[in-house]
This record gives C-alpha cells, sequence and structure tokens, in this order.
C-alpha cells in the first residue's frame, strides 16, 4: 500500500453522486500558487435554489429564487473570507467564527472548538473548515457527531504543508444514503494540476450534474498574494 499516493480528483467526484459540500486545499504542480476550491451540492428543492455571489473579502451564498426560500439557516452564509494574506473557506456560519477568532490571535483549532455540526438529524451534517496560510501550508478541520443520535461532537484537526502538486479533498459525506453517510478518515490526498481554467473545468464538469449548484476556485501567487477566481453558478 502506497500512503503516499495521489487519488485522481476528477475519478474521485465522478464516482461519487453525492459528497455534499466539499474543500479541496493544495498547490499548483510548480509550486508557485495556493489552490482553493469550495463547492455545494443539494437534494432539496432549497438547497437547490442557491448561487455564490462575490463579496469583497470572498464569497457568500444567495438564494437564487427568494420567493422559493424555505429555511436559510444552513444553506445561507458566507464560505470563504479573507483574513490578511490567507483564506478562510468553510461550508457554515463557522466562517466568521475562526475569523473573529483570528482577529483576537486565538487559533483556528480553538474557534472550532466552539462550534458543532449541524443540527439536522439524523444526518448530523459534518462543519468542515479549512484555512490556507500565505505559505500556502493549510489546515483542514471536520467536526461530526460522535453517535447516530448527535449527542456528542468529534472533532479532528489536520494540518498540512504545501507540496508541489499535492491537494487533500474534504466533503461532508461518503456518498448518497438516507440518512446520509458522514465523510470518514483523514482528508483524501488528491493530485493538483492544471492552470486555473482547466482545474476549475475539471472539478465542475465532473460533480454529479443532477445535484451540483455551484464551485468557487482561487489560485493565489504564493510570492505576490495575487489571486485569480472564479464563480460557476448552475442557477445561470
Amino acid at each position: 500500500m502506497n500512503v503516499y499516493e495521489n487519488h485522481d480528483l476528477a475519478a474521485l467526484l465522478a464516482g461519487n453522486t453525492y459528497p455534499g459540500r466539499g474543500i479541496v486545499l493544495g498547490q499548483t504542480e510548480d509550486g508557485k500558487h495556493a489552490v482553493v476550491a469550495y463547492f455545494i451540492m443539494g437534494r432539496s428543492e432549497n438547497s437547490r435554489n442557491r448561487v455564490f455571489i462575490k463579496e469583497p473579502d470572498g464569497i457568500r451564498t444567495e438564494a437564487h429564487d427568494p420567493a422559493k426560500l424555505a429555511d436559510p439557516s444552513l444553506i445561507i452564509y458566507h464560505p470563504v473570507r479573507s483574513f490578511g494574506r490567507g483564506l478562510i473557506v468553510t461550508n457554515g456560519d463557522q466562517t466568521d467564527t475562526i475569523r473573529d477568532f483570528l482577529e483576537k490571535g486565538l487559533p483556528f483549532e480553538q474557534a472550532l472548538r466552539t462550534r458543532e455540526f449541524e443540527p439536522d438529524g439524523p444526518n448530523w451534517t459534518p462543519r468542515i473548515s479549512g484555512l490556507i496560510s500565505p505559505d500556502g501550508s493549510y489546515k483542514m478541520s471536520i467536526l461530526k457527531s460522535a453517535d447516530e443520535k448527535g449527542s456528542a461532537c468529534a472533532r479532528y484537526t489536520y494540518e498540512y504543508p504545501g507540496l508541489p502538486g499535492v491537494g487533500h479533498f474534504l466533503h461532508t459525506y461518503v456518498c448518497d444514503g438516507n440518512p446520509i453517510p458522514t465523510f470518514q478518515g483523514e482528508p483524501e490526498r488528491v493530485t493538483i494540476s492544471g492552470d486555473m481554467a482547466s482545474f476549475t473545468r475539471m472539478v465542475w464538469d465532473n460533480l454529479n450534474e443532477a445535484n451540483k449548484i455551484s464551485l468557487y476556485v482561487r489560485f493565489t501567487n504564493l510570492e505576490t498574494g495575487a489571486y485569480e477566481e472564479t464563480i460557476l453558478n448552475k442557477n445561470q
């Protein structure tokens, strides 16, 4: 068994109809750019009724058709916010919790000790979070239910150096189901290749057509801090 094998991200996505929400963090093959991708998927009309909207410090979700918005509590939030030359990316409003703690000089891990998985039993959707630093290193976290009753929260944090052509993929669910099975194990090690346009198209094209909603991708120059970003919305 090769524990350092990089999996094919396209194959992981194409072979899974419902990974849920997903974060990919890593570095380009030449080691010059940090890579961030965040996507959302949905099965219900309420979940699918969303788009990503650009904000000065990142992005937010918004109802595509406000008249159809049933419950905003777990679907409207800021998934991406910048912090200095770093970037926070999450699948919920814990983005703001992390930013508030970082502004006070407190660590990513401490911020997430104040949060837990989403209160949507019996799925108990995990909260997944990432923090990418100016040097290209990054942290990833998952908060998930410790049992099927949602009685306690298990917290896992992973810290990675930036390595050329290497990324890690963390998503909320193993696959589709009822209830939907929570992601297991550490983030999946994946190959990062191509420029921003080809990487973005690879992720988008391999997400399940029926369930995909929106995708955000950002490439940041590790030397200058300059970045490019792309938003794709199925509802546009």
